[in-house]
């Protein structure tokens, strides 16, 4: 009997050109900063885990060859997307409107290097 194989995905590598911007928005909305640390010289490792969340990111300096402000799609599930839209726009971040998608309420943001996120909250039933 072959054994089944456990994946979990634990952290995303985000690419941002001022590490402390990066890290003063992410925990300005509520992300934990776990590490910070620069194990090695002219590198800096920055890892930060949103409230409730088994998957962390991390931002930094030579961590990634990424263009900073490159990725999308990112995306955190929420029980209320307009509180979660109403903590955004307290903390200074543009966010949309809610908008129901059909397979749930979104709206959307971006950190200041442009990486781009989807905040959802699940449909009922």
């Amino acid at each position: 009997m072959t054994a089944t194989l456990t994946m979990e995905i634990q952290l995303v590598m985000l690419p941002v050109a001022d590490v402390d911007r990066a890290k003063a928005f992410y925990t300005g909305i509520g992300f934990h900063a776990d590490h910070d640390a620069s194990p090695f010289p002219d590198m800096r490792y920055v890892q930060l885990t949103p409230p409730g969340s088994a998957c962390s990111i991390a931002i930094g300096k030579n961590i990634t060859t990424a263009v900073p402000g490159s990725v999308e799609g990112m995306l955190v599930v929420v029980q209320d997307a307009e509180a979660a839209r109403e903590m955004l726009l307290a903390a200074g971040v543009e966010a949309t409107p809610v908008k129901d998608e059909g397979w749930g309420l979104f709206t959307y943001f971006a950190d200041p290097d442009g990486n781009r996120w989807s905040v959802q909250q699940l449909p009922v039933g």
